[in-house]
């Protein structure tokens, strides 16, 4: 019988990215449901002394797979290295980053052991009670439907948008093990760290060699200036169709500035091309928990509150005082947000200057 949850740790030049600490978090959770313990597998080289950090935040055991191959990120050897582990440790669950690389490793992976996938969730269930409030709050099933689900199912309930975003999924993989998938960041909540918490290390050798390597790396750029990844943002102002062209992420952009935050958008923003895609927040999107998020001109469809209702507090300045977003926002400001957002940028820049005197 298969067993505990494994999350697919992504590491970048030895450190550990986020999504990966998000997901053993909730993998946490879901093992708490199951009566089972959450495995990190970590893959590298020379990434060993990261084990400790994982347990720290939630992981009872690291599977560390360390090998000068995977020094930097190629597919074969990272692939054969997953399989090697499900094919001999048997997880109940899989669990990846939606990133560049996850999206990489997992259709291929689950190939190989011959399983399902569902890519790019945004929510993950096992107690079918907890689902059924999920439903209720965020969906227009009929009550009969909902309550008619049967409680005893343990399977994992994988969440994602489809259609474009126009409607949300859940998929369950009953017939095939493990359950796979991957999960969009910035979707789970960070974990509390316990600094004394002690994981059990294993080492695993998963037969690689250099010959797996069917690539050559010539060269490894870095780019002079990397782009702020709006996921990592704790300030965020984002426009919408109220915003109106690409003239108006100009004023989006001098609040921002001065407020030390970065330009976010809906997909209206985006689909008519006044700001690129990966500041796109939305269930098609990108989702985000910022300490402060100003909506700007958004009228707050639901599949854009799915990407940014985690946010500690939100502003929404709107012409129209009973749209969506203004019933979501903690402040509301009904106006035009051309004349507002320059008073509000000026007043901060004014504010900022007096505490230099």
């Amino acid at each position: 019988m298969s067993k505990d949850i494994y999350v697919i740790v992504e590491q970048r030049d030895g450190v550990v990215q986020k999504v990966s600490i998000e997901l053993i978090g909730e993998a946490k959770k879901l093992a708490a449901e199951l009566g089972q313990d959450v495995a990190a597998v970590l893959i590298g080289h020379n990434i060993a002394d990261q084990a400790k950090m994982l347990g720290e935040y939630g992981a009872s055991k690291v599977l560390v797979i360390d090998h000068p191959v995977l020094e930097h990120y190629t597919t074969e050897p990272y692939v054969k290295a997953v399989e090697y582990v499900i094919k001999n440790y048997e997880p109940n669950i899989v669990l990846f980053g939606a990133s560049s690389i996850g999206r990489d490793v997992a259709p291929r992976v689950a190939g190989r052991v011959h399983t399902g996938l569902t890519a790019d969730c945004t929510r993950l269930d096992v107690d079918v009670t907890k689902y059924q409030d999920y439903l209720r709050k965020a969906t227009s099933l009929p009550e009969e439907k909902i309550a008619a689900l049967d409680t005893s199912d343990r399977y994992l309930k994988m969440t994602r948008p489809a259609f474009g975003g126009n409607i949300m999924a859940t998929i369950v993989c009953r017939n095939y093990e493990p359950q796979m998938a991957t999960v969009r960041p910035g979707v789970m909540a960070m974990p509390e760290r316990n600094v004394d918490a002690v994981p059990e290390v294993i080492t695993v050798d998963a037969g690689l060699s250099m010959d797996d390597m069917n690539v050559e790396i010539l060269e490894v750029v870095h780019p002079e200036k990397k782009a702020v990844d709006i996921t990592e943002a704790k300030i965020l102002v984002s426009g919408g169709r109220g915003v109106g062209g690409p003239e108006g992420f100009d004023l989006l952009r001098e609040l921002a500035e001065e407020l030390g935050g970065e330009v976010a958008s809906s997909r209206i923003g985006v689909d008519n091309g006044w700001i690129e895609k990966s500041r796109q927040v939305g269930q098609t999107g990108k989702t985000v928990r910022p300490n402060l998020y100003i909506a700007c001109g958004i009228s707050g469809a639901i599949q854009h509150q799915a990407g940014m209702e985690g946010s500690e507090f939100i502003i929404a300045i709107n012409k129209d005082e009973k749209c969506p977003m203004m019933q979501l926002a903690d402040l509301g400001i009904v106006g035009d947000l051309k004349v507002i957002v320059p008073k509000l940028a000026k007043a901060i820049r004014d504010y900022k200057e007096s505490q230099k005197l």
